[in-house]
């Protein structure tokens, strides 16, 4: 895999595609798979220890973070329920409001004060919501942004958007961007891994897609309730067979390969069959929680009676297994609860965003702690973000609909500076007017805290070099430890 830095190309330049592949090139050449091993250890012997050692491509330049946790809030958390109080909202309650441009508010609405109480925790004196009395406890860990902002109040578009920073599918995601520019520290396991419930999201299943890179850098799928990947265990309980398939099958796809030319899903169904053999073995043991202890598991409420919280809290300790084992980029996904699982509440407020957040709020600051006391927090990120926030203002008097006209979101660990509160939306929450954050610049800063510069980090696809940033984005250097 090459270095992050330079834009790949799948052939030669001035050589037609279909000539001469990388595979014809190992077939027919002398020796070639034999000098393809010495420049393999060559390279091993080269640098001892560290990235260049395991053949890994090189960030950019040193930063803090090696890994991520993408903990995604699907629907939209409501931001002035949550991490941004609005006294004024709260003494403007119920009387009427005719400010709106938001196309998702039209009609009579009134202004909805938060059901939920704020108070000041931590030694940063943190202001949060009653709603996250776990997370409360790590507000010294937590930089929160107050102002991010999305383009439309759709949830197709603002998955996508926040996931791949697109309006439109088709774009890598932000997993799959990690991996490529930085690649796994196992190659037994996928870099980029989702941890789901089964529900596919609003922006459809390419949220999670490789787009134009290829195809071995979207995301591997586990299961949270039953087998986490189906067929993962060998049919044939005789090794031997199981090689022999293995070596049929990649001698197919070769030839096939070598037939077509240059393909990019024939390399890379060659790559995912040797990835799943690989994984075939390691998996099952780095999903066991039966090896961990039992107060571990209650640190994460997997002792709870609450089927969907129990479950979030098993996903969760999942994640810290997995970047313990070398997996790069997890994103955990919500669990099935209230609105199916989703923060969209525009009505049942109060039963909704409750029920939401018991099933996540002690996972998630169990995972904070767990990674803390482990030492893998000052190299890990932690990312809490849904694809916009909530209106202030309702048609009723128990739901929010959708805003992307400023919200919260937070980061832990991996660099960034815990305590710190960054940018600030109105006195009502209606939008961002300090620090005004698109989503370009959330990922503009997790990169920049993988050590890679948003800005050239690149893929040539149909004649141009794209980047998970476009043409935006600015590296929030407030909220950097």
């Amino acid at each position: 895999m090459p270095s992050a830095n330079v834009t790949r190309t799948e052939v030669c330049p001035g050589v037609a595609p279909g000539l001469f592949t990388r595979r014809a090139l190992l077939r027919d050449s002398a020796l070639g798979f034999g000098w393809l091993a010495f420049s393999a250890l060559a390279s091993e012997r080269r640098i001892e220890g560290g990235e260049a050692a395991r053949g890994l491509p090189l960030p950019h330049f040193e930063a803090p973070a090696k890994r991520v946790i993408f903990l995604f809030m699907d629907g939209g958390v409501s931001h002035v329920d949550s991490f941004d109080p609005k006294p004024k909202l709260s003494e403007l309650d119920g009387k009427p409001f005719t400010e709106s441009k938001n196309p998702t508010a039209a009609g009579a609405r009134q202004w909805l004060g938060s059901p939920w109480k704020f108070q000041r925790h931590g030694q940063s004196g943190m202001p949060i919501s009653e709603l996250f009395p776990h997370i409360a406890t790590c507000a010294d860990d937590l930089a929160v942004v107050r102002s991010m902002t999305a383009d439309l109040p759709l949830h197709s578009t603002g998955v996508l958007r926040l996931h791949t920073g697109s309006n439109n599918a088709g774009r890598p995601s932000l997993g799959s961007w990690v991996s490529y520019g930085l690649g796994s520290e196992n190659q037994n396991l996928p870099a980029f891994v989702v941890l789901s419930f089964g529900v596919i999201p609003c922006g459809g299943l390419e949220t999670y897609g490789n787009g134009f890179l290829p195809a071995s850098f979207q995301a591997t799928t586990f299961q949270a309730d039953g087998i986490p990947i189906r067929n993962l265990v060998p049919a044939d309980k005789d090794a031997r067979i199981q090689r022999a398939k293995l070596e049929l099958l990649r001698a197919t796809d070769a030839d096939f390969s070598h037939a077509l030319g240059v393909d990019d899903a024939v390399e890379s169904a060659i790559r995912n069959y040797e990835m799943a053999s690989r994984m075939q073995t390691l998996v099952p043991d780095v999903l066991n929680l039966a090896e961990e202890t039992a107060a571990t598991q209650a640190l994460y409420g997997i002792d709870s009676d609450v089927p969907s919280k129990k479950l979030y809290g098993i996903q969760c300790l999942r994640a810290r297994r997995l970047i313990e084992s070398g997996v790069r980029f997890v994103e955990v996904t919500c669990p099935p609860g209230a609105s199916n699982g989703t923060w969209d509440q525009h009505g049942n407020l109060k039963k909704g965003h409750e029920k939401n957040a018991l099933d996540t709020d002690q996972a998630i600051a169990g995972l904070l702690k767990d990674l803390k006391q482990r030492g893998l927090l000052d190299d890990t990120l932690v990312v809490w973000a849904g694809e916009f926030g909530r209106t202030p203002h309702s048609a009723g008097r128990d739901g929010r609909d959708h805003h992307p006209e400023g919200f919260s979101v937070w980061l832990a660990g991996g660099g960034a500076k815990g305590g710190a509160i960054f940018g600030a939306t109105d006195e009502l929450g209606m939008h961002a007017v300090e620090g005004v954050s698109p989503i370009h610049d959330l990922h503009a800063t997790i990169l920049h805290l993988l050590g890679m510069d948003h800005e050239r980090l690149t893929f040539r696809s149909s004649g141009r070099d794209f980047r998970l940033t476009d043409v935006h984005g600015q590296v929030i250097q407030e909220i950097l430890a």
